[in-house]
């Protein structure tokens, strides 16, 4: 058996103990966590101290680093795990690199398109992997549409709408600053999750038009609100795809994907059930074996004129002539992205989340920024 991989990870937040350190955790012969980079001191009383309070108070045994230096310098690291400040993640991910280490960054990658390239460039010198936490891609309701369109449920896919809407949740409090610096907003957050999917499905767009909104109440240059409408040329020129999130959406399940065909459509409400499970209070383990699995009332509803292609949950429809029904969501396993960087770094697999790919989510992002502030609809460039 292989010795576990030894990660040390940056930042002690919300995105470590809800997003990674729980599937690290899932993964016990695999990755061993032997350092943090957490800047507070550590508390004198860690008995004393609330759990989740601090990496030492929940994580005792692990080494815990306050000064960045000292952490890159550890040699029994063999990966890092960035989940700092997004204006940190270039810096931090070049220490890492150049200290001889693999690197895995949260969401959004980088703030430029030139920070990312210079990263990717590194870590090609280096020979060492660079990946980025795209763990969206493990979603449930993204798996099953992918099942559905590699299927042929859809036929050829001509509309497209991704949604990842909000309404005004507890995060967006602290979210104040008027001037805009590359690296805020909500394109940049909730988007860096849903137009990963759109180039993951379907590559980068010929055409992009984009709209920023402000609708938090406030006078401010960083956008809440956006939508991007995505025009494909080539086989896919009747492809149009809309990528949105909205900040003022009072519904009890959100709408996620609504897919037209030339042979069905798809209309899924709802988001990931992962991120409830992990956030619940108790937060179910993410080995239960009901993990990921998500209730019946949020299974998306598929009308399709293949002849049948789910006769258990569809009925024939003779009015319309299709087969309609709700259709079972496929259970998300974000556990996978771990599962892979694992087998990545052994030499087994290739990476499933190659830094390319996140490079052009993030030059997606300042077109839609770019068409937007100039009204226009922009080519790729």
């Amino acid at each position: 058996m292989s010795s576990p991989i030894r990660l040390g990870v940056i930042g002690y937040g919300f995105s470590s103990k809800c997003f990674h350190l729980p599937f690290i955790n899932a993964l016990p012969n695999d990755f061993k966590i032997v350092a943090f980079f957490q800047r507070s001191e550590a508390p004198k009383d860690r008995k004393s101290a609330e759990a989740g309070s601090h990496c030492t108070v929940d994580y005792p045994n692990v080494k815990h680093y306050s000064n960045k230096e000292e952490f890159f310098a550890d040699e029994n690291i063999d990966a890092v795990i960035c989940n700092s400040k997004q204006d940190t993640h270039a810096e931090y991910a070049e220490r890492a690199l150049n200290a001889g280490k693999h690197v895995v960054v949260e969401k959004a990658f980088t703030r430029t398109t030139e920070e990312a390239n210079h990263l990717i460039s590194l870590a090609k010198e280096k020979g060492k992997i660079l990946t980025v936490f795209q763990n969206r891609r493990w979603d449930n309701d993204f798996l099953t549409l992918r099942h559905l369109i590699d299927n042929d449920a859809l036929g050829e896919l001509k509309e497209l709408e991704i949604h990842y809407d909000v309404d005004f949740p507890f995060w967006m409090r602290n979210m104040n600053k008027k001037e805009y610096s590359p690296g805020d907003g909500m394109t940049f957050g909730l988007g860096s999750h849903t137009l990963d999917q759109a180039l993951l499905l379907f590559g980068k767009p010929a055409l992009i038009a984009g709209f920023l909104r402000v609708l938090r109440g406030i006078e401010s240059e960083v956008e809440d609100t956006f939508t991007a409408i995505l025009q494909y040329d080539g086989a896919q020129k009747d492809l149009l795809v809309t990528v949105k999130t909205n900040v003022v959406s009072p519904l009890k399940d959100q709408l996620k994907y609504f897919a037209r065909g030339t042979k069905g459509s798809y209309v899924k409400p709802g988001t990931c059930i992962q991120e409830a499970q992990i956030l619940g209070k108790p937060s179910l383990p993410v080995g239960d074996a009901s993990f990921g699995h998500e209730p019946p009332h949020l299974y998306g509803l598929l009308s399709t004129k293949k002849e049948p292609f789910d006769r258990e949950h569809q009925t024939y429809e003779k009015d319309v002539d299709m087969w309609v029904g709700r259709y079972p969501t496929i259970p998300g396993h974000w556990l996978g992205f771990y599962e892979n960087l694992r087998d990545a770094i052994r030499g087994k697999v290739e990476i499933a989340v190659k830094p390319e790919e996140s490079r052009d989510g993030i030059r997606l992002i300042e077109l839609i920024r770019e068409s937007s502030l100039k009204g226009e609809i922009l080519k790729w460039h």
